[in-house]
């Protein structure tokens, strides 16, 4: 589980992230939506170590993301709006990497990798140095990467950005895979099919502050709309919607 207790982060005079709150539960999906600019992508950040916060908790099983970083990162597959892959390793090399900071290591690590490469599609670059990759390989090596750990947390910004449509019909069947198996996930999607087909909860924040939060059927009847997409943009506020 992860919990976010009054989150909050500063740029200047800019709340970015202004007092957010919200817990990923066991065994369920949950979507992040927002448009550009509302504090998203800047509390993923948070959440994963990357930023530090100016107020407020995060939570990974227990662990103080602040005060035990190691623990809590330890606890967490994540995939970052930026990929961040080391160029002149191998795909192959990148994802055995993060398997070892994870304890992993021999014919274990091995099986695992080979494994996601498979699920993936990955088989005719694993073995290619990660420069010149295009948008979809580095995602799933990405993807791949978080996943190599079997971590009971999984924190994915825009995973199925650059994927085909098998690619991501595969990521969506092993994020179905991990729910069952209890773990969190928190996803967040510009793509509101995505949203439909996986999300048990929906979180929507806009101006670095959360409007609403429930199951995709709850925030349609909120809003008195039939479809996701039209409840987010009602949601967040008409002009806020159209900037998305």
């Amino acid at each position: 589980m992860i919990r976010v207790d009054d989150l909050k982060k500063h740029f200047g005079a800019v709340k970015a992230v202004d007092g957010v709150s919200f817990r990923i539960a066991d065994g369920c999906i949950t979507g992040l939506l927002g448009p550009n600019g509302s504090g998203k992508t800047t509390t993923l950040r948070m959440l994963y170590g990357l930023l530090r916060p100016d107020g407020g908790q995060v939570t990974v099983d227990g662990a103080d993301a602040v005060k035990e970083p190691l623990k809590a990162k330890a606890a967490m597959g994540v995939v970052p709006d930026a990929r961040g892959l080391y160029p002149r390793l191998s795909a192959r090399e990148n994802i055995a990497y993060y398997g070892e900071l994870q304890g992993l290591s021999g014919g274990v690590l091995a099986q695992r990798i080979d494994t996601l490469a498979r699920e993936l599609d990955m088989t005719d670059f694993l073995d290619r140095p990660c420069k010149g990759f295009s948008q979809g390989q580095r995602a799933k090596v990405a993807i791949a990467r978080a996943f190599v750990g079997d971590p009971r947390n999984l924190v994915l910004d825009e995973p199925g950005n650059g994927l085909d449509v098998m690619s991501n019909r595969a990521l969506r069947h092993y994020l179905r895979e991990q729910k069952a198996r209890g773990k969190a996930v928190l996803l967040s999607t510009h793509i509101m099919q995505e949203v439909a087909a996986l999300c048990d909860e929906v979180i929507i924040i806009a101006a670095g502050r959360i409007r609403a939060t429930g199951s995709p059927a709850s925030l349609m009847a909120q809003a008195g709309t039939d479809n996701i997409e039209d409840a987010f943009v009602k949601l967040i506020g008409t002009d806020e919607g159209i900037m998305a």
